[in-house]
């Protein structure tokens, strides 16, 4: 039988929208996802070290689009021979009159339908555009496969018929399968999904089994190996009872298995329905009486901008919430003790309206953000995902706002300048509250790992235009790193942004190249391994951070049973995961043999965390500077804009306290020279003044200010509601001063028109 009705993989049976959506399990009991920075960078809160994250170790230079493309069509070629050989082995093999070849054609198709599954999965969904889905796939398998048996007179007219019926009823109760799961699933979605919250009067309860429910491919690729197993020992034995008996233990199990996955449609297994969920929903915003939020939308890849401003939501003034509008996000949010709501339709997020909640942060701009602007109890703060000296820092959305928080008087002039709607007056000074992991010049000293100076080189990425001068990974990327391994005494880390080469396959190619460089430079460089301590300490960090951030929950929970598996959490949760990751990051540096090179991925450490471990950063016009730029080390800008350097540093103010260098890489063994030599640094003052004019002043902290902004704009909306009020109760409480006023503009009317005025 088919792996599939229709579509590719378990997601396109219906399974829920997690799993349509891309998200991956999220790497603690409650939720914890991607830890990501600005730019794609991942913020000084990363998330636990997966499988590749040992220290130093290689990426892997094909995964660029490039190499991916290649890999794919060879793969596609592949299967479509794989497949188109076994239909015609076994249509040889019923013409021929041989049994062998009408088994190894269906075992071949078997297996290419498999493997296709998970190493050509866009041929898989082409085949299946074309109305040829695994399901029709297998049907014609198992149609020759029978008239490979009838052409062999293995099968009579009595066999065959049993054999028939017992096939046909698998099919006809995969079918009934899908819909009772199809139902459950339904039946088990409900309007509003939480984390951190205690939603059990919602009756929420444990996913049905995942092989009858979501995990439609492994079930039916199981009934298609034994029901094909069964002929072909049929078509070799000669007995028809090997086709029979698979067939109706297939049919049994399939029923058995359908009929438990019913029973979530029995009452005493049911959740809350949609309005029962809506009831507690009011309820709970009243008892829990939130007053601060924020409010995110986005894409699978766009985690990252709400992630960042987790720590400052959960230090402010209040009863802090975060609301989402997408079902799969609950799961990409990192680790956080901030409960969070995600109501997917528009007419029940109307429903904050009668909550205490007052204020919305807004990181990113997106298309459903219009919707929750029109609550009028709400005041809104446009807060951005990061700040630079390109025009996307300045979209004219933000006009649609109350308020837009910025760091510093750069960015307030930036939006005087662009002329997008935003009124000065609407544009508050708050700085950059998430900054504060970013340690200071002079707190490690140069060359603090033995010896060796540390430059972090950290290109963005090439964007959706065509401009030259987005990422400098194209044009200058290789000459820089060639010139940075060049120097003996220079440790470079690379941490290339994530969106690499997603747009443009030259900056994936580049990327790979920068890879290979970065391994062979490590492969002459050689030197003694790690200290036996230093791993065991990583190690132990690994085991303590994995122990804090485990899954609560299978691989194939649903949002129900998510919601159950992450209720309110313990106290200092959050904190405790935070601490767990410093220590690993910590532990990750010192096992690192002296003087290694690494690339680090999104696995590593974080890009606060790399700021921290490095002397010096190399990188392009983008937030990534302005944020390092907190720490008043030294940095350098790469100009592939064509702009000469004059003019380069008056169209960006992040490049004014920054040391240029050309596309050839020209300039980095005086720059390494200022770095070693602090009394040849002559760039210090402008960084400090363009600290100041960027990210505001260090007193009082970002923090402080960022939560004054926060309880000024919620008196607002406090002030606005009691003149609503008043307003709406007058004609209730003054109900004799409301006539006694009609009397008197009955009698003015009259009295104009005699010329005379009753007037006080």
């Amino acid at each position: 039988m088919g792996a599939l009705v229709d579509g590719v993989g378990d997601a396109g049976d219906g399974a829920d929208d997690e799993t349509r959506a891309g998200a991956r399990p999220a790497p603690d009991g409650h939720g914890a996802g991607d830890a990501s920075a600005r730019d794609g960078h991942r913020t000084g809160d990363p998330s636990a070290p997966g499988p590749s994250a040992s220290p130093g170790a290689p990426s892997d230079a094909g995964s660029v689009p490039g190499a991916r493309t290649a890999r794919e069509s060879v793969r596609s070629g592949a299967a479509l021979s794989a497949l188109g050989a076994g239909y015609a082995l076994q249509t040889l093999g019923i013409v021929a009159g041989n049994a062998a070849l009408v088994v190894t054609g269906a075992v071949l198709g078997l297996l290419t339908d498999v493997v296709m599954q998970r190493g050509a999965r866009r041929t898989a969904q082409r085949l299946g555009r074309a109305q040829f889905t695994p399901s029709a796939r297998q049907l014609l398998r198992d149609a020759l496969l029978v008239g490979g048996l009838g052409v062999l007179g293995v099968v009579r007219a009595g066999s065959a018929a049993l054999l028939l019926g017992a096939l046909l009823g698998c099919w006809a109760l995969h079918f009934v399968c899908q819909a009772v799961a199809g139902a459950v699933r339904a039946r088990r979605q409900l309007p509003v999904v939480t984390r951190n919250i205690d939603a059990s009067a919602l009756r929420l309860s444990c996913a049905p089994p995942a092989l009858f429910s979501t995990r439609t491919t492994l079930r039916l690729a199981c009934v298609s190996a034994l029901t094909t197993a069964g002929m072909c020992g049929t078509a070799v034995a000669g007995d028809p009872v090997w086709a029979q008996a698979a067939a109706l233990c297939c049919c049994a199990g399939l029923l058995a298995g359908t009929g438990r996955v019913a029973t979530w449609l029995l009452p005493g297994k049911r959740v809350a329905d949609e309005a029962e969920a809506l009831e507690w929903l009011e309820r709970w915003l009243a008892e829990y009486r939130p007053t601060i939020g924020m409010y995110f939308s986005g894409g699978n890849a766009s985690a990252y901008q709400a992630n960042m401003w987790l720590s400052t939501l959960a230090q402010l003034e209040g009863r802090p919430l975060i609301v989402l509008r997408e079902r799969f996000m609950v799961q990409k949010i990192d680790t956080t003790d901030v409960p969070i709501l995600c109501v997917p339709k528009v007419s029940h997020l109307m429903r904050l309206e009668h909550s205490t909640l007052k204020v919305l942060l807004h990181p990113s701009n997106s298309g459903k953000t219009s919707q929750v602007l029109r609550i009028p109890t709400l005041k809104h703060a446009f807060i951005n995902h990061g700040e630079s000296d390109k025009l996307s820092s300045c979209n004219p959305y933000a006009k649609a706002y109350d308020q837009v928080w910025v760091a510093g008087q750069e960015a307030r002039e930036r939006y005087a300048q662009a002329h997008v709607g935003v009124e000065d007056k609407d544009v508050v000074e708050v700085g950059r509250p998430q900054l504060a992991p970013i340690e200071a010049a002079g707190t490690r000293p140069v060359g603090h790992r033995d010896g060796f100076l540390t430059v972090l080189y950290a290109p963005t990425w090439e964007g959706f235009t065509d401009d030259p001068g987005n990422t400098s990974v194209v044009v200058a990327g290789e000459h820089i790193v060639r010139a940075l391994l060049a120097d003996p005494q220079v440790r470079l880390l690379y941490k290339p942004h994530p969106m690499t080469g997603t747009v443009d396959p030259r900056a994936g190619a580049a990327d790979a190249r920068i890879r290979a460089l970065v391994e062979e430079a490590n492969e002459r460089r050689g030197g003694p391994p790690p200290a036996p301590e230093a791993v065991a300490a990583l190690r132990r960090a690994s085991a303590r951070l994995a122990a804090l951030t485990r899954a609560a929950y299978g691989p194939h929970a649903d949002e129900v049973e998510r919601m159950l598996r992450q209720p309110a959490p313990e106290p200092g949760r959050a904190r405790a995961v935070a601490e767990a990751r410093r220590a690993w990051e910590e532990a990750y540096w010192a096992a690192l043999p002296a003087g290694r090179h690494c690339v680090v991925t999104e696995e590593g450490p974080g890009l606060y965390c790399c700021f921290n471990e490095a002397d010096l950063l190399v990188s392009d016009v983008s937030s990534v500077v302005s944020d390092y730029l907190s720490s008043e080390k030294p940095y350098a800008v790469a100009n592939t804009t064509g702009l000469d350097e004059d003019a380069f540093r008056a169209a960006f103010p992040t490049v004014r306290a920054a040391t240029v260098l050309g596309p050839d890489g020209s300039g980095i063994p005086e720059l390494l020279r200022t770095v070693r030599h602090p009394g040849l640094d002559t760039l210090a003052a402008a960084r400090a003044a363009l600290k100041l004019r960027l990210l505001g002043p260090s007193q009082p902290s970002s923090l402080v200010r960022f939560d004054r902004a926060a309880q000024a704009l919620r008196r607002q909306a406090e002030e606005r509601a009691q003149l609503v009020q008043a307003r709406e109760r007058r004609p209730v409480d003054a109900e004799g001063e409301v006539a006694a006023e009609r009397e008197q503009e009955r009698g003015q009317a009259l009295a104009d028109a005699l010329g005379e005025d009753e007037r006080p």
